[in-house]
This record gives C-alpha cells, structure tokens and sequence, in this order.
C-alpha cells in the first residue's frame, strides 16, 4: 500500500482491556484493545450499529404501514442480533456470545414459523410454533454443552437455507401466472368458466404479479448477493489473518479499518439479513391478494427497499363491498 497515505500508527494490543479477561470460545482477527481499553474489537464492534438503524427502522415500517405482527417481532428480534454482537465484540464475554449467536437463531425459527405457518389450521400453527420452540431449546442447550461455533453457524445456515428455499417456492407457485392456472382455479370455485371482460381483468393481473415476481428476485438476488458476498469476505479474514494485520499495520488507521473482514461481515450480512425480513413482508402482502393496496419503496438497487401502504384498496375489499351492498 502506498506509503503516502495519512494515517495513524496503530498502537501495541492492550493486555489489560476494561472487560478482560476474554471467556468467550471464539475471537476474530481483529487485534484487541488497539483503539480503546472500552472496545475489545472496535471495527467489529461499530458495524453493529447498522444492524440496528435497520432494525429500528423496520419496526418503524411494520407500525407505521400495518403489518403482520410476526414481521415485527421478527424486526426485535434483527435488533436482539445487532444489540448482541454490539456487546460481545466489545466485551468478548461467553455470555454477551450467546446472546449473539442465540438470537440468529431465534430470529431464524420466527422467520420460519412465518413461512411455514401461511394459511395453515390453527392446529398445523400451534404444533409448529411447539415444534420450534423446542428446536430453539434445544439448539440452545446442546450448544452451551458443545461450545463449538462451527455447530451454531451450521445449525443458523441450515435454517436460513430452509426457511428461503420454502418462501421462493411458495411465492413462484402462489404468484406465477402459469403455475396458479387463475381461469382453471375461477372456474372450480365459481361453477362457470369466466367471461371475456372477466379474463381481460385476470390478464391484467397476471402482467401486474409476473411485473411484481421480477422485482423480487431482482431483490433476492441483491440480498443473498450481499449476504453471501459477506460471508466470503469472512472467510478471507479468517483464511489470511496473519497478513492482513500486517498489511493494516502498514497502512495504519483508517485504512487498515477497510482490511477489517468480520467488520463487513456485519455491514453485509445486516443489509442481507433486512432485504429478506422486507421480502418477507411484501410476499405474504401479495400472497393476501393486496397487491393494490401495499407497494415495494425501492427507487434504486443501491436504497433501502420499504413496503409501504398505498392509497388504493385491495381488491379483495373492493369484492367484498360489492357483495356487501348486493346483499
């Protein structure tokens, strides 16, 4: 790295830390105590403050636009993560770990449960919600025995993959025009094959959902590009650790902030991690047939997507008024 470059030499990793001594079972390469006897890990630490700008910002949305109560628990639960790794980097405590590790977890089995959970009996709900409550104890239980890492990232990444995998489904079966057969499905329910102003409409709404599926994946992609763009940016700064100290301690401070790989681990996974609680969000909107009335706010790849209330009314409701005055 050039040598030009103004900076501040880093200073001699401090033994004597204001949280020492270190009882968690993992540490990242980020040297300790460098900037601060406050912060054992700076970089590691700050970053989670994105993690909760988003999650404030999500609970924010699901209060302000009405939406379903399990999307802003899931919101908390986001904040629960970024409050989480905020306190274990900078104390690299076991317990400020746990809280860590634990809440990806949770948040994960709450995602699940909205996924799984969709249209289904109260009976199907209940035993689910059982189901992964007792997943969640026992993940829990068996990981402060083991006190393996590797065995919380394999658990979190196996539930992640689930739970996105079910939604993907769901939504090309559920929204695709040519999957969801809308005339064969009018005709089973309304006894009569539809007319030709009827299929005019139906048209119309099939363009309108094939429109809404590209921006969602256009969304998926950016979101699991992100987070999996982060997860490799991890892996190299566990794989080159050693050289990547050296080569921050070349370039001092701020530079050798951009070399700090777990930092923006968090920065990408948190943008990841919100891209996929809002898609949550806008499917099941679409998934209730209220296309009309809730839109996708994302002006440019580089924004924040929001879904937001729009002024129209569902058509849902709009079939539900008409019946209501025939009556």
């Amino acid at each position: 790295m050039p040598s030009w470059l103004p900076s501040i030499s880093y200073g001699a990793p401090n033994p004597g830390g204001y949280w020492d001594p270190v009882t968690s079972t993992i540490n990242w390469c980020e040297e300790d105590y460098y900037a601060t006897p406050y912060a054992a890990e700076i970089v590691n630490t700050l970053t989670n403050l994105l993690f909760m700008y988003l999650a404030f910002f999500g609970i924010q949305s699901c209060r302000k636009h009405g939406h379903d109560t399990i999307f802003l628990v899931s919101f908390v639960g986001y904040l629960l993560v970024g409050t989480g790794s905020f306190l274990f980097h900078a104390t690299l405590k076991y317990p400020m770990q746990l809280v860590d590790e634990l809440s990806m977890i949770y948040t994960t089995c709450l995602m699940c449960y909205a996924t799984f959970s969709y249209s289904r009996s109260r009976l199907f709900s209940f035993c689910l919600a059982l189901f992964l409550i007792s997943l969640a104890i026992f993940i829990t239980l068996y990981y402060h025995y083991l006190q393996d890492p590797a065995f919380h990232q394999n658990a979190d990444a196996l539930l992640t993959a689930i739970v996105l995998l079910r939604a993907m489904y769901v939504m090309e079966f559920r929204l695709r025009p040519s999957l969801k057969q809308s005339e064969h499905v009018y005709r089973l329910r309304e006894g009569r094959s539809m007319t030709s102003s009827e299929k005019e409409v139906s048209r119309g709404l099939d363009e309108r959902d094939r429109k809404i599926l590209g921006t969602m994946w256009t969304m998926i992609a950016c979101g699991l590009g992100v987070f999996l763009g982060g997860f490799y940016i991890w892996h190299l700064d566990n794989e080159y650790c050693l050289h990547l100290r050296e080569w921050r301690r070349e370039v001092g401070i701020p530079w050798g902030f951009l070399l700090e790989g777990h930092g923006w681990w968090h920065l990408m996974t948190g943008t990841g991690a919100y891209f996929y609680i809002t898609w949550g969000i806008w499917l099941r909107h679409c998934l209730n047939g209220r296309q009309e009335e809730y839109d996708l706010s994302w002006p440019r790849v580089f924004s924040l997507p929001e879904v937001v209330r729009t002024n129209k009314v569902a058509i849902g409701e709009i079939k539900h008024d008409a019946s209501k005055k025939k009556i």
